[in-house]
């Protein structure tokens, strides 16, 4: 086990759980290279992200997922698709911080991670497919390239300053959760209105 505070290790598990739900590859590969070029000890449950092989496979990914993201309506298949990938993985890497040696404290972050994941994932593909109803991509862009910057300033943060790591991630999360319900309520009526448009058309084809 690393010389890591209890208070750093949770702060780092909820980072990674948190960030995996906005990008997972980056986290990965961010993770991962900090530990590998010596900037970082890495606990011994995620010393395997550190592998050259996972380092290549999560690189790759991330650059696929770069200019997915990027796209309209890409991003939110995107979205879809990853929701069965972010949130076990973010519990698995929340866990790895631990690892096998504290069963207690890594089903603890495995929670807490999985939790966090699921909560930033949500947000994500809710805002996002709100903001593709809009015909123009800037503003599709700018969230992808603040999705981008969030993932590392989290990783960071949480590594260097967990106390502020953990002021900034309430803040996080009760925009987050507030801006899901709102966009929701948003994308439920935009539903609404092309059923009755369709519908409308199918009585006047009758």
């Amino acid at each position: 086990m690393s010389t890591l505070t209890t208070t750093q290790l949770f702060a780092i598990a909820a980072a990674l759980g948190w960030a995996s739900g906005l990008r997972l590859y980056a986290v990965v590969l961010f993770t991962g290279a900090a530990g590998a070029m010596g900037w970082v000890d890495l606990p011994p449950g995620l010393k395997v992200l550190q592998n050259p092989l996972v380092l290549g496979a999560s690189g790759l990914m991330l650059c696929i997922e770069f200019f997915a993201d990027k796209i309209p309506g890409v991003d939110s298949l995107w979205d879809v698709i990853h929701t069965v990938i972010r949130i076990p993985a973010g519990a698995a890497l929340a866990a790895g911080v631990f690892g096998a040696d504290q069963a207690t404290w890594s089903t603890v972050a495995a929670l807490l991670g999985g939790t966090l994941a699921a909560t930033s994932h949500v947000a994500k593909a809710t805002t996002r497919a709100a903001v593709n109803t809009s015909p123009e991509p800037f503003s599709n862009i700018g969230l992808s390239l603040l999705g981008d910057a969030a993932v590392p300033a989290a990783l960071w943060l949480s590594w260097t300053h967990p106390v502020a790591f953990f002021v900034a991630l309430a803040i996080a999360l009760v925009a987050m959760v507030t801006v899901t319900w709102m966009l929701a309520k948003f994308l439920r009526a935009v539903f609404r209105r092309i059923r009755s448009f369709f519908a409308s058309r199918q009585a006047n084809s009758a």
